[in-house]
């Protein structure tokens, strides 16, 4: 992310990038991360990740595989990995992610689901033993 030390949890290249000053409605898929700093609304379905940057405002349903959050998201977030929340996200709307990063001052109002149940988690504890 600018302006921050901390390393963001997508892997590669940023294929797609919606800028601070556009605005775009309408809906994304594909396979790679995108990055949005601007305004969009609509939806975003990906096989990578997705980068909300810290003055993006996003009306969506959001899925992909992992995502890191700076700016406003209104809107149901289903990530199958990692979601991070950075300390200046705003979520409104539910998440489910099978894991989840909140930051000290990151808002989030909405129901939360983990993907990995406390079977699973028993599971992997004992099988590791």
């Amino acid at each position: 992310m600018f302006g921050s030390n901390k390393k963001t949890t997508y892997v590669g290249e940023v294929e797609t990038i919606i800028g601070k000053d556009t605005i775009m409605k309408g809906n994304i898929s594909g396979k790679g991360t995108i990055r949005i700093d601007g305004q969009f609304e609509g939806d975003i379905n990906t096989t990578g990740n997705i980068v909300i940057g810290e003055n993006a405002k996003v009306t969506a349903q959001c899925k992909a595989v992992n995502a890191t959050i700076a700016g406003t998201i209104y809107g149901n977030v289903d990530i199958t990995e990692k979601l991070e929340l950075l300390p200046s996200a705003q979520i409104i709307g539910d998440i489910k992610a099978g894991i989840l990063g909140i930051s000290e001052g990151a808002v989030f109002k909405g129901a939360c689901e983990m993907r990995h149940t406390s079977e699973e988690l028993v599971t992997k504890k004992n099988s590791a033993k």
